[in-house]
């Protein structure tokens, strides 16, 4: 086809480009048939670290006996590092050496902020140019839309993470170090620190103790906790309130977990200083501002920390309930902790609230929930009680160990909390791999089911007609 010239003898001429559809349907096939790539490349990346961790714990040169560690030994901890949970078989003071240690705390500190976020940030420091496929799994490891601004955001939480463990490490460095040299001094505020931000639990205090040492001091509890808490949160909604401030200008997600999580921290502190008030292997001998700081701590390292200052394996019925509920729920979406997120539970609230009231559409602080979200958070948390039910009816069957003891390890790996009753090291290989998978799936499983469920699926050619189904 021919258009007027523009200067003489000359022509424009424009040719039809063949078969210009091959393109689209292409793209459009391929994204069809992965509607799950970045999830599963997310999920292999964790056990690829997972993998290169173990290895790294069964050189010589990472225990104390200069000899090869068992693999399982070395797996365990791996995997508990990596999906930051903080259960052992072994004492990590007393068995690893400070290279070991520090490839513990390495593997907490990927774990935390996620393989993708770590590589990514080491990439951008040796000047490699972040492409396209970085920010789409970017964008899937942080759990956000919008794919613009993305690599700011990861820059933006490495950044948080560094200001915060190294407040937290300078001071438990100062009160470390009145009790031990400089040099060791530095080294547990750090590792505590980073143990602590990412909710991993892992210790080097000795002998199984965890914090119990520091049960009735006023610095070590309280920083360990604040560290926890800040984790916990996620690093969005840190970042939402440092930019906006004012509680009423927060996202609704913001809202909701600021909501949940002081509900559950004044819940759970309240319902364990009654349950262990009078435990004379608990709470009872202490005064009561060391009963209301244990108590608080307590409802705190639940929420995927994995620190103790008591004894869990001489908590009351009741006080073990407890934090097996807390353990279930955990932290919020998007941040180092596990469960299946306060976000979910919240959401589960609101939707027993509409339903209590009669209410078509789910509400929260003025905005509709869509149904998409609603159905989401009964998956993930359907999911998470299956998954629970399954591996603790296989271990009643397996191990010599009572149910709540069981229930409580099982919950507490699926949460990556790492409190025990005792019975970690003491688990057979079958019960050691089974919660190792179960740390696993409870570290990468629900993130991945819940951004496959995120993913846009074949849109819908016909609706069903409905039907009434009995309820309650």
């Amino acid at each position: 086809m021919s258009m007027a010239p523009t200067r003489p003898r000359e022509r424009i001429i424009r040719r039809p480009i063949v078969h210009p559809e091959k393109v689209v349907v292409k793209y459009s096939n391929n994204r069809a048939r992965h509607p799950v790539r970045e999830p599963l490349i997310l999920a292999l990346g964790f056990l690829a670290t997972i993998l290169i961790g173990s290895l790294l714990l069964t050189l010589p040169a990472a225990n104390r006996e200069g000899v090869v560690t068992p693999y399982i030994v070395a797996l365990f901890t791996s995997t508990s590092a990596v999906c930051v949970t903080g259960l052992v078989v072994v004492d990590t003071e007393m068995y690893w050496t400070p290279f070991g240690q520090a490839v513990i705390v390495g593997l907490i500190q990927v774990g935390g902020l996620g393989w993708m976020t770590a590589s990514t940030f080491l990439l951008a420091a040796v000047g490699r140019r972040v492409g396209l496929a970085d920010r789409l799994l970017l964008r899937a490891a942080h759990g956000v839309a919008p794919l613009g601004g993305v690599l700011r955001l990861t820059q933006r939480v490495v950044l948080v993470t560094a200001i915060i463990e190294g407040v937290g490490a300078l001071i438990l460095f100062l009160r470390f170090a009145q009790d031990f040299s400089l040099a060791k001094a530095l080294w547990m505020g750090v590792f505590h620190s980073v143990s602590a931000f990412n909710n991993a639990g892992f210790d080097i205090i000795g002998g199984f103790k965890s914090l119990t040492p520091y049960n009735q001091e006023p610095v070590v509890l309280p920083t360990i906790a604040f560290l926890i808490i800040l984790g916990g949160i996620s690093y969005t909604v840190l970042l939402n309130v440092g930019h906006q401030r004012a509680f009423r200008y927060l996202l609704l997600d913001t809202k909701l977990v600021l909501l949940t999580t002081g509900f559950l921290l004044a819940a759970g502190t309240v319902g364990l200083l009654i349950m262990e008030y009078a435990n004379q292997s608990t709470l009872g001998p202490m005064d009561i501002p060391a009963k209301l700081l244990n108590a608080f701590f307590s409802s705190t390292t639940p929420r995927t920390a994995g620190f103790n200052s008591i004894d869990v394996g001489r908590m009351t019925q009741g006080g073990i309930f407890l934090t097996i509920a807390l353990m279930f729920i955990g932290a919020a979406s998007g941040s180092t902790g596990g469960g299946i997120k306060v976000n979910t539970f919240a959401v589960l609230v609101a939707v027993a609230i509409a339903s209590v009231k009669g209410r078509e559409s789910v509400t929260a602080f003025g905005r509709r929930l869509p149904p998409s979200e609603v159905n989401r958070a009964f998956s993930v948390a359907l999911l998470a009680f299956g998954l629970i039910f399954g591996v603790t009816l296989v271990l009643t069957a397996i191990e010599p160990f009572t149910l709540p003891q069981l229930l409580f390890e099982t919950t507490s790996a699926f949460g990556t909390v790492g409190l025990s009753t005792g019975i970690t090291p003491n688990l057979s290989l079958v019960g050691k791999l089974l919660i190792i998978t179960t740390m696993y799936l409870g570290r990468v499983g629900p993130l991945t089911a819940a951004l496959a469920l995120l993913q846009r699926g074949k849109p819908e050619t016909c609706k069903y007609p409905a039907a009434e189904v009995k309820i309650g």
